[in-house]
């Protein structure tokens, strides 16, 4: 198999992956672990080009535009994921400890005149 077909093969089978509702601990492992495969026959590549192969690479253009509008949409699902859990966690600690972060420098302010 030509390195280009392997290239476009498996960046299907990541775009296959990455629209898939699975657990994302494994999706992720999985991911990664295609990216590496990628990134191997990538450096294989090299000219000169069949005709074959040049379809290929012309239709890895748009599958490598929507590769990359699911991996921003991956990682900004994963962003919000930890930022949810950072606020969630600092609401916790302000639940158990209310009093914890008042500040000292106070004024007392009285309406009356």
């Amino acid at each position: 198999m030509s390195a280009v077909r392997e290239f476009h093969q498996l960046t299907t089978e990541l775009i296959d992956l990455l629209q898939m509702k699975t657990d994302r601990d494994e999706k992720i492992l999985q991911v990664e672990a295609l990216l590496e495969q990628r990134e191997q026959a990538m450096v294989r590549i090299v000219p000169p080009y069949s005709d074959d192969e040049k379809a290929l690479g012309k239709s890895l253009i748009d599958l490598n535009r929507q590769l990359t509008g699911l991996l921003s949409r991956e990682k900004l699902l994963i962003q919000k994921d930890m930022k949810d859990l950072s606020n969630k966690k600092e609401s916790n600690l302000k639940y158990t400890n209310p009093y914890e972060n008042v500040s000292v420098d106070g004024m007392f302010y009285d309406k009356r005149k």
